[in-house]
């Protein structure tokens, strides 16, 4: 379980190993940066702020909405409740993998802050080690065999516990310094009732971004025969 914190329009959820540390402030990516702890950011659909404060490396993220509606509302949803919301959601999602001993980056805290109707959301989780993600890594050189099985093997690992992820490509799947295979942003994804009909799907939308990705770098080290190695590897590992 996590911690839960109210003061006047802001709910604060924490991960109980840092109740004692955990301000405000670790949600305003100036704030780090007006220390100097700003160590790296990662540019997408939204700007990850990653910090150094003491022992901790974190990733700070902002919830951003996507397609036509985000051009409007860019980063306000409709509240009908904590539970109900994007933020609290993910966070206890990435609790609950990490109970389950899944590789996920450990969550630190989330914010949840509204005005009348409208919420906005942060949510702060540990980076992974020496985080490479399979883009990273693939438009230097080929994957290796072992680092093919790892991804299959991960892939079947969250399948088999029913982890449905709404977003899963290659630059959510990253290898840690170690060599292990960590899955990141949980944003709308949710525990299912394990069936191959939306395994599938999940697998088919990362073929799609390996595919994309061929599209869009003028290097990279992808062969067909290297998706079907780690799809035959992926399929075996299946309890279902």
């Amino acid at each position: 379980m996590f911690d839960t914190q109210h003061l006047q329009n802001s709910t604060l959820l924490c991960h109980p190993a840092y109740t004692q540390m955990l301000t405000y402030d670790w949600f305003d990516a100036h704030f780090w940066q007006q220390q100097n702890k700003i160590v790296g950011a990662k540019k997408g659909r939204a700007t990850a702020w990653f910090f150094k404060h003491e022992q901790l490396t974190g990733v700070l993220r902002h919830y951003w909405r996507g397609g036509l509606i985000g051009k409007l509302l860019t980063d306000q949803y409709v509240y009908v409740g904590l539970e109900h919301t994007r933020v609290y959601k993910e966070f206890s999602l990435m609790m609950h993998l990490t109970e389950l001993g899944l590789n996920v980056p450990t969550p630190i805290a989330a914010k949840v802050t509204r005005s009348g109707f409208i919420y906005r959301g942060d949510i702060i989780t540990e980076a992974v080690k020496g985080a490479q993600s399979l883009l990273d890594i693939l438009v230097t050189r080929p994957l290796t065999h072992d680092e093919l099985k790892n991804v299959a093997t991960t892939l079947s690992e969250f399948h088999n516990r029913g982890v449905y992820h709404a977003d899963l490509n290659i630059n959510n799947i990253l290898f840690d310094e170690a060599g292990k295979v960590f899955i990141i942003d949980f944003d709308r994804g949710e525990i299912r009732q394990p069936e191959i009909a939306w395994q599938q799907e999940n697998i088919k939308r990362l073929a799609r971004s390996f595919a994309k990705e061929q599209g869009r770098n003028e290097i990279m080290h992808w062969q067909q025969s290297d998706w079907q190695s780690l799809y035959c590897d992926y399929q075996a590992l299946l309890k279902i």
